[in-house]
């Protein structure tokens, strides 16, 4: 057993446990709240839980244990993904709704990275055991276009893009009522939801987070949005929306109707990664990919242009 005894310093009081051990440790947020989960940290000799707000001077007792991993399942495929970009570098593909990124703990469903592997794709090797290859995210409720790094150069690059936010990254977002101004820009910190840590909110002292939108149609109900990321943080779109009171429809976690999200027949957000564009790792060349509405979506918009 690998014990370590951390008091808790004065630039961590209020910090959440598991957020605290990433900065104490270096472990990943996962890797923290894995061993909170399983016991293995104690906040002055009682157990932690991820969420608990820290004291300055209390002591952590950490054991770092090796991870309880279940066994690993065979990758599978996954019906509906398509490969929209794919060289020795990069493979781009269209993700749709019900599909994580990569694993994770509670997750049992498939995965981009499970998906490429069963399809016979090799994807880098950096990042963590969970993540190879992946430098951004989708929501699994959110479809549409995301890349995978192939290549160690490619990974490196692509992370470097996303972190000097150089990559293009424009959604379309169906969002109700009417936003006001039409066109703006939404500057305002996430971090996790104070009282619910399933989601994630706007948060004096959080993250920096920069989302610009254009409304593209207006329905009765609801607007047809194009919006532009500077940054990337989690549910980020779904946040800063709701914050504006106009939640994208769908999203029953951030307070959307639920009476109009079963009208238009959806059973997750209205929320597409349209299009993506970075430099080329190897040649430097502009590449630029496209994904189409998928048919939910598609469907959806139909019938609040009909006025449902």
């Amino acid at each position: 057993m690998t014990e370590r005894l951390l008091p808790v310093p004065e630039g961590l009081a209020g910090e959440r446990l598991d957020i605290a051990l990433t900065r104490l440790i270096g472990l990943s947020r996962t890797r923290a709240a894995e061993l909170v989960a399983e016991g293995a940290v104690l906040v002055d000799g009682r157990p932690g839980a991820k969420s608990d707000r820290l004291l300055a001077g209390s002591v952590l007792t950490v054991d770092l244990r090796e991870p309880e991993r279940a066994p690993a399942l065979p990758p599978e495929p996954v019906p509906g993904m398509r490969v929209l970009f794919d060289d020795d570098d990069v493979v781009v593909v269209d993700k749709p709704v019900g599909v994580a990124a990569h694993p994770s703990p509670g997750w049992s469903g498939p995965t981009v990275v499970g998906g490429l592997a069963a399809a016979g794709y090799r994807i880098s090797t950096s990042g963590a055991a969970e993540r190879q290859g992946i430098v951004h995210r989708l929501d699994v409720g959110t479809s549409g276009v995301m890349a995978v790094a192939k290549s160690e150069q490619a990974y490196t690059s692509l992370k470097r893009q996303f972190k000097e936010r150089t990559v293009e990254k424009i959604y379309h977002a169906v969002v109700q009522g009417h936003c006001d101004p039409l066109s703006g820009t939404i500057d305002a910190p996430i971090d996790r939801h104070p009282q619910h840590d399933y989601k994630w909110a706007v948060v004096t002292g959080g993250k920096p987070s920069v989302t610009h939108y254009d409304t593209l149609e207006a329905f009765p109900h609801a607007s047809l949005l194009e919006v532009h990321l500077e940054t990337g943080r989690t549910h980020q779109i779904r946040v800063h929306m709701a914050a504006l009171r106009h939640p994208c429809v769908g999203d029953l976690t951030y307070g959307a109707d639920p009476g109009l999200s079963k009208r238009v027949g959806l059973t997750r957000q209205w929320l597409h990664a349209l299009r993506l564009g970075f430099d080329h790792p190897s040649t430097g060349e502009r590449i630029v990919v496209a994904s189409e509405y998928p048919q939910d979506l598609a469907t959806a918009l139909e019938r609040l242009r009909a006025g449902v």
